[in-house]
């Protein structure tokens, strides 16, 4: 019955693999010379990383009327690519922690590099309020709640702009924690297997000692499933928070209700999108198809369609509640979206993140590499727009048509962007080099679904504990 029950599943492994296969492959991507692709997108995603930085260190020894801001639109590039960044970070924690609350086993080859993506876009995201600050060496003790010569001045406990600093610091440092907990088996086998003295102290200090016992994996396990579920509610209520900063304002086209479901599903949707550009780009530069299959792809695909026609609902509530208050205010800032000076940018918008996943509806499409791609990179274009419109375009147009001003990026925003892109694939591209970018444990315990035979007509059984680590 079970091997019947078996054959209906597809293997989430392809090339029958064995164990030792699985540690040759992930290996040999860290132990080996590094492929063309590799260094192409490594040295490209580092010039732009480097001008990111000049650019970036400019700003801060300058300050930020570098920026083309204005008396009405006091927020801009700077707020558009924080939340855009912190959104990039959802999916990752989300495949990691909540598919694996939900036994979802396709996860395993995917959850190291999508890990990994979060505390890169994090950091990424961190940027912006660092340079908002202006002095950031000053400004950074306001934000920081401890007795000091000020007297009885203490954080404003009630601005959702603090709410931020504690939601993403406490997101931040649960998924490094996370990510690093189910890092340390892989990196025991890298350093068993390293032969300079280098490499065995490097991998060796990381693995923390491991072993691959029974007590170890025990241990291991609870630890795991202890971050996940602390980890799950995190996906949930940091974007939520972060609506909150526009939520909680009285600008028309903010101040909405519908803002924390709509952040949260958004931020899913573009999380998914970035994970989707990466492990395509990871699976062609380091030779993975075996292990990121279709049937991966596809599932992604379906996660993305998903959340992208909730972010479409999403548009199109907002036009009917806006119709349906009465307020001429709230209905002029929808209105102004659609039809006024940034129409282009709610277009773009509308198109990447509405009209093109809908060509993930058709299986062929869902299952072709290059059409997610290219899908995917609209949705990141779509979800920055996104961002860009519900910011700068609530803004332009204030309650008096006396104060109304257009917003012009300057270069400096412009390159910011760019080297915030640079600094993140650069860091992608740093990872998948130095550390094992599939979870090889988890991957060798779910080599027998979907088979239902080994060698000898024997009955596909998994892979035990001790057999993965001996492996």
């Amino acid at each position: 019955m079970s091997t019947v029950y078996s054959a209906l599943r597809k293997p989430l492994v392809l090339g029958d693999k064995t164990l030792n296969d699985v540690t040759e492959d992930v290996c040999r991507n860290i132990e080996g010379r590094p492929s063309g692709l590799w260094w192409a997108g490594f040295l490209t995603s580092g010039a732009i990383a480097g001008l990111g930085v000049s650019v970036i260190l400019y700003q801060i020894y300058t300050g930020i009327g570098t920026w083309g801001l204005n008396k009405t639109v006091q927020w801009g590039f700077d707020i558009t690519n924080f939340v855009f960044w912190i959104g990039i970070g959802h999916a990752g924690t989300l495949i990691s922690a909540v598919l694996f609350l939900f036994r979802q086993k396709w996860r395993t080859s995917i959850n190291r590099s999508a890990e990994a993506m979060t505390l890169f876009a994090v950091i990424c995201a961190l940027i912006f309020p660092l340079i908002h600050m202006g002095r950031p060496w000053i400004g950074a003790i306001w934000i920081a709640p401890y007795p000091n010569l000020r007297g009885p001045l203490w954080v404003n406990i009630r601005s959702p702009l603090l709410w931020d600093v504690f939601a993403i610091s406490t997101y931040f440092t649960i998924s490094l924690v996370f990510w690093y907990i189910g890092l340390i088996p892989d990196l025991a086998t890298v350093r068993d297997r390293a032969k300079h003295w280098v490499r065995k102290l490097f991998y060796g200090t990381l693995s923390l000692g491991w072993r691959g016992s029974v007590r170890h994996w025990n241990h291991y396990e609870t630890t795991y499933m202890i971050f996940a579920g602390m980890a799950t509610p995190l996906v949930f209520s940091v974007h939520t928070i972060v609506s909150m900063d526009f939520a909680t304002s009285v600008i028309p086209g903010w101040h909405t209700t519908i803002f924390p479901p709509y952040f949260v599903a958004g931020a899913i949707f573009s999380g998914f999108a970035m994970v989707l550009t990466l492990l395509l780009i990871a699976r062609r530069t380091m030779n993975l198809k075996d292990y990121i299959t279709q049937d991966h792809l596809e599932n992604m695909g379906k996660i993305i369609l998903l959340t992208g026609s909730l972010v479409g609902c999403a548009y199109g509530t907002e036009f009917f509640i806006a119709w349906y208050s009465g307020s001429l205010y709230e209905g002029y800032a929808f209105i102004n979206r659609a039809t006024g000076p940034f129409a282009w940018s709610y277009w773009i918008m509308v198109s990447c993140n509405v009209i093109s996943p809908q060509v993930l509806w058709f299986r062929k499409l869902r299952r072709s590499p290059m059409v997610l791609f290219v899908m995917s990179i609209f949705v990141n274009i779509g979800m920055w727009f996104e961002r860009f419109v519900i910011i700068v375009t609530s803004l332009h147009r204030d309650y008096l048509p006396s104060s109304w001003a257009h917003y012009y990026p300057t270069w400096v925003e412009l390159l910011t962007l760019l080297g915030t892109f640079g600094i993140f694939f650069f860091l992608f591209f740093c990872f998948i080099r130095l550390l094992p970018g599939i979870a090889i444990g988890e991957v060798k315990g779910v080599l027998s679904f979907g088979r239902g035979h080994k060698a000898h007509g024997h009955e596909a059984k998994p892979a035990t504990n001790a057999e993965v680590s001996h492996a």
